[in-house]
C-alpha cells in the first residue's frame, strides 16, 4: 500500500492521431521524467480518443483515483479539438470565451498579424471555475481545473506547461527552478547544453523555443532540489549563453537572466 503521503499522478493522452499511429507519442515519457522529479508518482497512463464521452469517462475515472491527473492533446482551434468541452462536460460546468486567455491571445496575434477569427478563438474557451496554465511558447494557455491539469498535445508546448506548473503542484520533494533567456536557436545551444547536462545529472535542464516572436529566441530552464548545485549548473549556463551571444555578435537580452 503507498504511503498517506504518496503523491500520485494519472496521464490522459487525447487524439485519434495517436491511436492510428500516424503521431508518434513522446508526451508519455516527458511527463514521467516531470512526475519523477517532482516526487511524484505517475500510476497510470490512458490514451483515448477523439470522444467526448470517452475523455469525460476517461477524467472522471481518473481525477477520483489520483491526487493529479495530467492530460495532454486537443486543446487547439479545429472542430477535432474537444478537450474543454470534455473537461467542462466533466465537471458540469460552462465554458466561455476566458477574457485573461483572449487578451493573452490577441497580444500574440498583433505582434504576428494573424487574424482574430471564430477557430482561433476556440483556444480562449476556458470552463468556468479554471485557471490558466502558462503557454511561453505559442500564447494559448492550457488551464486546471479540480485536481486537472489540461495541456496542448505539441511537445515543445507541453513542457513549457508542465515547467509552468512547477510552482503549483506539491511532491515528495521541492523544487527549485531557474530560467535563462538567449537571443539564439536552439541548435546553437543545444550542443554546449547536452554537455553541461552530462555533467550535473541532478539539474534538469530543458530548452524552449519562443514562437511568434520578431527574433530568435531561447529559454533555458534549469529544477533541481539542491539550491547549491541548481546555482553551481545556472552559472556554468549563463556562461554558456554569453559565449554564445559573444561569438554570434548579438546583444543578451535584457531579461536574460
Amino acid at each position: 500500500m503507498p504511503s498517506p503521503d504518496t503523491v500520485t499522478a494519472g496521464l490522459l493522452v487525447i487524439g485519434d492521431e495517436i491511436l492510428s499511429g500516424r503521431t508518434k507519442d513522446v508526451n508519455i515519457g516527458a511527463t514521467a521524467d516531470f512526475c519523477t522529479d517532482l516526487g511524484i508518482d505517475l500510476k497510470e497512463v490512458r490514451v483515448v480518443s477523439d470522444e467526448t464521452d470517452d475523455i469525460v469517462d476517461a477524467v472522471n475515472a481518473l481525477r477520483a483515483r489520483y491526487t493529479y491527473v495530467f492530460t495532454t492533446g486537443g486543446i487547439g482551434p479545429t472542430h477535432d479539438d474537444i478537450t474543454a468541452d470534455a473537461i467542462a462536460k466533466a465537471f458540469g460546468v460552462a465554458l466561455p470565451i476566458h477574457a485573461e486567455a483572449r487578451a493573452m491571445l490577441e497580444a500574440r496575434w498583433r505582434e504576428t498579424g494573424t487574424e482574430v477569427n471564430e477557430a482561433r478563438l476556440r483556444m480562449a474557451r476556458i470552463p468556468e471555475g479554471a485557471s490558466l496554465i502558462v503557454n511561453s511558447v505559442s500564447a494559448a494557455p492550457g488551464f486546471r481545473i479540480g485536481n486537472v491539469h489540461v495541456m496542448a498535445g505539441v511537445p515543445v508546448i507541453m513542457r513549457a506547461m508542465l515547467e509552468a506548473l512547477v510552482p503549483v503542484l506539491k511532491g515528495g520533494k521541492k523544487v527549485l527552478s531557474v530560467a535563462v533567456r538567449a537571443a539564439v536557436g536552439e541548435g546553437t545551444l543545444g550542443g554546449p547544453l547536452g554537455a553541461l547536462q552530462a555533467q550535473y545529472p541532478d539539474v534538469k535542464m530543458g530548452s524552449y523555443p519562443q514562437m511568434g516572436k520578431d527574433r530568435v529566441m531561447t529559454e533555458l530552464v534549469l529544477r533541481s532540489s539542491e539550491a547549491a548545485r541548481l546555482e553551481e549548473a545556472a552559472g556554468k549556463v549563463r556562461e554558456m549563453v554569453t559565449e554564445a551571444h559573444r561569438k554570434a555578435g548579438i546583444a543578451l537580452p535584457d531579461d536574460a537572466y
